[in-house]
């Protein structure tokens, strides 16, 4: 199973009837169209010039083909919500490019031409990642001409291209990953895949907790997940020590329920209809993997996908049981729904009990529908104990169109988790779920700088650079932004 989805932008479409044409696109800011040095092969008349500064987006046929115009307005600085919701001009470059792949795709010309005015690094790299999404397709290859990029009529800068590239393949695996079925993506199946895809690494190293070396760390929490899937559990550890890699590890855990039945609290048949997505924290820091495999960066990373099916059967686990967590709390089930953060709760302890102690503990997990009602499906809920980590990640997913808002760790409602049989309850009693959730998995943090995304990981229509329905890459350029700074 591949579960890196191939990069399509760059290579020639091998379908048939395809148009011996040239499409040529036109990508510029406000700025450029005002200078009107906006082609290099053919001229525009001034009225065209004109049409194209009023409706922003135009198509005319030209000598060698049909040619579309697309003029972006840079972002400037806001004063509100502190800049950090505000579209950056990455972002804004990556949906306006994104946005024209259905009028490239219509012309099924052998030749695509995308030509780049006014627009600075970090904006012709948005663009190309935008390209890169809205081109991908689950299970199918889109009908389309070989790409170039040009920038001021000179080819965009191999490192720029690349470097754009490698983001999208990082985005769209995480994709690829929440769209495959469950019956092909299980915990045993995604850990060999993981294995078989980093398996000749120099910088990544995999390390497998199997079901029996879960019951020998005392994973108690995990197991109780996954005691009823046909496919036992895993805690899949991708170790990055590039060379000259100094100081204190990052550790970034991911939420993998390969599916969510609900346990004995079974969702009903609406609410289990995408539940294949339940692994998207998984996917998110999986994709993110796949970029900092080969990125050059110098830090030690700790990844971490904890991975197991909430099934039922005979062996399901029941409100009212107790489970011992690695850490050694003992949690009552109140609702066998609220698995994810079991599953997060071991791995977490994993984490930050390596012989190389994290600085930084950070977690991405689709663990609450009601960080979905609060902040709805494309702003993620991030909560944090630390001002200066949260600020650091806030930055990052605002400048690389991923967003997110800070969410308050408001203590007092941890009270809500009192079971008069164990430490603890895994479901909480108090309304305000996404922050129950969050002090949930506070308990198995230690003392670490942690911050903790509760994501969505679904598409909502509202990007038009994810035209294919399913998995968004939520929070990988998030992580990506992070790094790179």
């Amino acid at each position: 199973m591949n579960i890196v989805p191939s990069i399509m932008a760059t290579k020639k479409s091998a379908a048939k009837n395809l148009r011996s044409t040239v499409t040529k696109v036109y990508l510029l800011t406000t700025e450029a169209l005002k200078d009107s040095k906006i082609t290099h092969s053919e001229s525009i008349p001034e009225w065209i010039i004109e049409r194209i500064g009023d409706e922003k987006e135009v198509s005319i046929l030209g000598s060698e083909g049909p040619i579309i115009f697309k003029v972006i307005d840079t972002q400037s600085q806001e004063d509100q919500h502190y800049n950090l919701i505000a579209d950056s001009n990455y972002s804004i470059a990556r949906e306006a490019l994104g946005s024209l792949v259905g009028s490239i795709k219509k012309e099924r010309s052998k030749k695509v031409e995308i030509n780049f005015f006014g627009l600075d690094e970090e904006m012709v790299t948005g663009a190309i990642v935008g390209l890169e999404l809205a081109l991908y397709r689950y299970n199918e290859e889109l009908s389309h001409g070989s790409i170039t990029f040009l920038d001021d009529g000179k080819k965009v800068k191999k490192s720029i291209a690349d470097k754009a590239l490698a983001i999208a393949q990082s985005i769209n695996t995480a994709r690829h990953l929440v769209n495959l079925p469950a019956n092909l993506l299980n915990p045993v199946t995604y850990t060999n895949a993981v294995k078989k895809h980093f398996a000749k690494s120099s910088t990544m190293k995999v390390v497998v907790y199997d079901e029996k070396k879960l019951e020998k760390e005392k994973c108690g929490l995990i197991l109780s997940v996954g005691q009823a899937a046909a496919n036992p559990p895993r805690i899949v550890h991708l170790k990055y020590r590039p060379t000259g890699a100094k100081g204190k590890p990052t550790a970034i855990v991911g939420k993998g329920i390969t599916f969510d039945s609900g346990g004995l609290n079974v969702k009903s048949g609406a609410g289990m209809g995408v539940m294949k997505k339940d692994m998207g924290g998984s996917a998110t820091v999986m994709g993110f993997a796949t970029w900092l495999e080969n990125s050059g960066v110098k830090k030690k990373v700790d990844i971490y996908l904890a991975l197991a099916e909430n099934a039922i059967n005979e062996h399901a686990s029941r409100p009212g049981d107790i489970y011992t967590s690695r850490n050694g709390l003992k949690v009552e089930i109140g609702n066998t729904d609220a698995e994810g953060r079991l599953a997060l709760a071991d791995a977490m302890d994993i984490a930050i009990t390596q012989k190389e102690k994290p600085e930084v503990l950070i977690d991405f997990a689709t663990l609450t529908g009601a960080a979905k009602v609060s902040m709805g499906d494309f702003v993620t809920s991030m909560f944090a104990n630390d001002d200066e980590l949260a600020d650091k990640l806030l930055r990052a997913s605002q400048a690389n169109g991923d967003l997110s808002w800070r969410m308050p760790l408001y203590r007092p409602y941890y009270k809500g988790f009192k079971s008069n049989f164990a430490d603890m309850n895994n479901m909480s009693k108090v309304k305000g779920g996404s922050i129950g959730a969050a002090l949930f998995l506070e308990k198995f943090i230690g003392d670490t700088k942690w911050a903790h995304f509760d994501i969505f990981g679904w598409t909502s229509g509202f990007r038009p650079s994810l035209v294919q329905q399913g998995g968004s890459g939520q929070g990988v350029e998030t992580l990506i932004g992070y790094f790179k700074n």
